[in-house]
């Protein structure tokens, strides 16, 4: 008869496998990503470490947090140099017909609680798809840890039939937002052509295709019509950079 398996503490599994993540960003250079996984790690190990009374297991418990949380110091200073020297440079690759590139999923880890004012320059911000994604990276904007207070947006004035719409959507955007405690600065430039999203925490997103990047579905009724991570993409390429002196609009 076979012994029964010893019970495991899901609270320090749950620690474990997200550590076990950090670790896994950490050998991909996804260091940005692998702090936050080691930061949430360590949080839920001295949770574990609080419910603990075996004096072996707290020892090890210690050891453990203290080992990640040298490794996260490191990375954390790497980081931190990099933005200062002005190095820092990520850059994604979206395939054609890739998923899992909502703007949440996009944007989150860069979306820190000290934002309160960002700048989007895009030249299509007009047609209904384009308006509509507009809207929802100001509702992910909303949600999101950032305590926006304003938008600004730079983008181009629809010259043929569609001008009403594109103006009308943006004045209603904008009244909706309000009622969030959040201002909306249109302007428009016959000029513009680089797409650019800057946040006042120093981070630059550079989207080669804007915010428009996500497919068109063929029926109301398709699966990622609604949850943006299920909706396929149009290829381009995302670079992120970090700049603390960030230049408004």
């Amino acid at each position: 008869m076979a012994l029964p398996s010893p019970k495991i503490d899901p609270e320090y599994a749950a620690a474990v496998a997200v550590l076990k993540r950090a670790v896994e960003l950490d050998s991909e250079f996804r260091y940005l990503q692998a702090l936050a996984f080691y930061e949430k790690g360590m949080d839920m190990l001295l949770q574990v470490l609080k419910g603990t009374k075996e004096d072996t297991k707290r020892c090890n418990l210690r050891k453990k947090i203290t080992e990640y949380m040298d490794r996260a110091e490191h990375l954390k200073r790497y980081l931190d140099q990099e933005k200062e020297d002005g190095k820092y440079h990520k850059q994604i690759k979206i395939e054609e017909n890739a998923t899992g590139f909502s703007y949440e999923s996009l944007f989150q880890e860069y979306l820190t609680e000290t934002i309160t004012e960002v700048w989007i320059e895009d030249p299509y911000i007009r047609n209904t798809q384009q308006l509509y994604n507009f809207l929802r990276f100001c509702e992910m904007l909303i949600k999101s840890p950032c305590k926006v207070k304003t938008i600004h947006l730079l983008t181009s004035l629809d010259q043929d039939s569609g001008r009403t719409e594109q103006v009308s959507a943006l004045n209603e955007i904008e009244g909706s937002l309000r009622t969030h405690g959040v201002s909306l600065e249109v302007k428009y430039s016959s000029s513009i052509h680089d797409r650019e999203i800057r946040f006042n925490n120093g981070w630059i997103v550079k989207i080669g295709r804007g915010l428009d990047y996500f497919k068109r579905l063929k029926g109301h009724f398709s699966i990622g019509y609604f949850d943006f991570d299920l909706r396929p993409c149009r290829e381009t390429t995302v670079d992120i950079f970090h700049d603390k002196h960030t230049q408004k609009i």
